[in-house]
């Protein structure tokens, strides 16, 4: 079978479109033909080794895993004899990170893992980028403990987990600012947005509002910046750890001392929550339409290091498909 194969870290370019042997599934393992996956964020830092001390659970010299992809959405093939939940030709998709391996034309993995049926009417493209976004997302939602009717600022809601996080948020009932280029707002209203920030034009630190909460999508801002937009108990949460992992002990401190210290503002981290049971949540949420996974471009396997280029930019809108088909190889 075709995969992308990366033998050592670096950019883009280290990675090579290679005929490897195709897995054999196991016992309890389900074989899937990948129709479709995604090159995001976390397939571009493990690639790259970034930060560099990945490395310690990566490989110190050259990575354990040489076949990225953390997302994917194809048929399924074969399915070993203790197999129970799934059959050849069932749609599924599913999400695998520190596994990976979806970068490629088949893969095999355990039907306990993060993987799900299709829903009827959503296809390859949607489902394959359903899941990394969408299960941060859902951890930094829940993180934060938002409520219904709360107050919650988006800070940068045209990225993959920024555009996942608006849905839910709505689907939640909570009342959305989002934070974006302009050109990109009508976008982000039809997500459901309440309101729209210009990131170039204005510092929404400065602005009037209060929030009950802040979501720092892309982890541009910090506990700092936004403390004075926070209301009385608000709670700040940021997919990333900040600049010198500043946000781990802040959520430690603010915990154990909510008072005169913070202002009962408070640093929330959210540590991912993985497992099938939250991709069936996330298969019900495309199933109702509640969440439609933005797609920006679509690659072919071929071209997954222009892919991979492009998501390094940092301008991606949503997601970024790859599909493994030879037919596939071009932009769109």
């Amino acid at each position: 079978m075709r995969a992308a194969v990366n033998t050592m870290y670096g950019p883009p370019e280290v990675v090579r479109i290679l005929d490897v042997p195709a897995p054999e599934p196991g016992a309890d393992e389900v074989l899937v033909r990948v129709r479709a996956t995604t090159v995001n964020r976390t397939d571009c830092a493990y690639r790259a080794a970034r930060p560099w001390f990945m490395r310690a659970s990566t490989g110190l010299r050259r990575p354990y895993r040489t076949i990225l992809g953390t997302e994917y959405a194809g048929d399924v093939v074969a399915v070993g004899g203790r197999v129970t939940a799934f059959g050849p030709g069932d749609r599924v998709f599913g999400y695998l990170e520190g596994r990976f391996g979806a970068h490629a034309e088949l893969l095999a993995v355990s039907e306990t893992s993060s993987i799900a049926r299709i829903p009827e009417g959503v296809d390859l493209d949607l489902a394959a980028a359903s899941t990394e976004g969408a299960h941060y997302a859902r951890s930094a939602i829940r993180r934060a403990r938002v409520q219904p009717g709360e107050r919650v600022l988006v800070n940068g809601a045209t990225g993959g987990i920024g555009s996942a996080a608006v849905q839910l948020l709505v689907h939640l009932r909570a009342r959305v600012t989002a934070v974006c280029a302009s050109e990109h707002a009508e976008l982000v209203r039809g997500l459901g947005a309440d309101l729209v920030i210009d990131r170039f034009a204005e510092d929404f630190t400065a602005r009037p509002e209060r929030y009950d909460v802040v979501l720092d999508a892309v982890g541009k801002s910090t506990f700092g910046r936004c403390r004075r937009i926070l209301l009385p108990g608000g709670r700040y949460v940021s997919t990333e750890p900040g600049p010198g992992w500043q946000n781990l002990p802040l959520a430690g401190l603010t915990a154990l001392l909510p008072g005169r210290l913070s202002g009962a503002r408070r640093v929330v981290f959210p540590f991912p929550e993985d497992g099938r049971h939250v991709v069936e949540e996330i298969k019900g949420l495309l199933a109702s339409g509640a969440f439609v996974p933005v797609v920006d471009r679509r690659y072919g396997l071929e071209t997954i290091v222009e892919a991979y280029r492009y998501v390094e930019t940092g301008g991606k809108v949503g997601n970024v498909v790859i599909r493994p088909e030879p037919a596939s190889n071009t932009r769109q």
